[in-house]
């Protein structure tokens, strides 16, 4: 009688390719993120992580010194100067933010609720994103012929009789940088604001108007509430993009305004990089602080 051994198997060897899988299974998320984290970290983090290390060296007769001191933060946060950059800075966001919100909702509610035909919404929003097709820089020198003392606008006053002498507040000056930034900015409030409404059930709208809601109680209890989320997305890009310009300042001013960013980029220009590293971690900072506010106020994950 033969008798026939039969090597046993290792316990587990039949479950091993099921294991295999069930770790690539759960392995694969983070591989699909890896080429966004390594773009992140190449050209978000480790700029960030430089300019805060730069910020803590000191600088001595246009050559950088590897240290570790505060003083460019004593002089950046102790400064009169910076804290009144900084009003003004805060005061052109506040400006710029109200005017195109009012621009940017109206807008986006008259496309959402007054234009039936999709194909038209679509046509009227690409008008307004024909000015993006050409730079911030040509689009803000169109403004200087048109603002200037002997410019369009201030010939036509005069030639209408409205005024007998050139507007001088016109053209480099606050006035003239707010209205740059407006002019640049608006469709950053639009177009999330824009989205949110697309997405409002338009049942709603028809239930509370079938509840005896005018159009100013839809718009206010109905409308608004739930475009909050596109508010906060439109005041997020809106703020952090007026707080960081320089350009707009300096060429819409003349030299007469100051901005943090045009502070930050005086400072470049004298080769005091470690104290214009530290006015960017500030600067950082700060508008981390506002987006924190805005986010605490309003949930936009929904949106995203």
């Amino acid at each position: 009688m033969s008798t026939t051994t039969i090597a046993a198997a290792p316990v587990g060897a039949a479950d091993m390719p099921g294991a295999r899988r069930r770790r690539w299974a759960s392995a694969l998320p983070y591989l699909q993120a890896l080429p966004l984290w390594l773009v992140l970290g190449v050209f978000l983090l480790i700029p960030i992580a430089t300019i805060v290390a730069v910020s803590f060296w000191d600088d001595q007769e246009y050559a950088l010194v590897p240290t570790f001191i505060l003083d460019n933060y004593r002089d950046a946060l102790g400064s009169h100067v910076t804290w009144s950059t900084y009003v003004s800075t805060l005061r052109y966001a506040a400006i710029v933010w109200a005017a195109t919100l009012g621009i940017g909702f109206t807008v986006a509610y008259f496309l959402s609720f007054h234009v039936r035909s999709t194909l038209w919404q679509m046509v009227l929003f690409q008008l307004c994103a024909i000015p993006f097709l050409t730079s911030n820089v040509i689009r803000m020198i169109s403004w200087i012929p048109f603002l200037g003392r002997n410019g369009l606008l201030n010939r036509s006053l005069m030639a209408v009789g409205i005024t007998d002498h050139p507007l001088e507040f016109l053209l480099f000056s606050p006035f003239a940088v707010v209205l740059a930034f407006v002019h640049l900015y608006t469709l950053f409030m639009v177009v999330p604001i824009f989205n949110t409404m697309m997405r409002i059930d338009r049942a709603l709208v028809e239930a509370a108007r079938d509840a005896g809601a005018g159009p100013v109680a839809v718009l206010r209890h109905v409308i608004v509430p739930l475009s909050l989320p596109g508010i906060a997305i439109g005041t997020i890009f809106v703020v952090t993009l007026v707080m960081g310009d320089f350009v707009t300042v300096q060429m819409m001013s003349g030299g007469q305004s100051a901005s943090v960013g045009l502070m930050m980029k005086n400072q470049i220009s004298l080769l005091q990089y470690p104290s214009a590293a530290a006015q960017a971690v500030v600067l950082l900072i700060t508008v981390l602080l506002m987006v924190w506010a805005i986010l605490r106020v309003v949930d936009i994950r929904k949106e995203l």
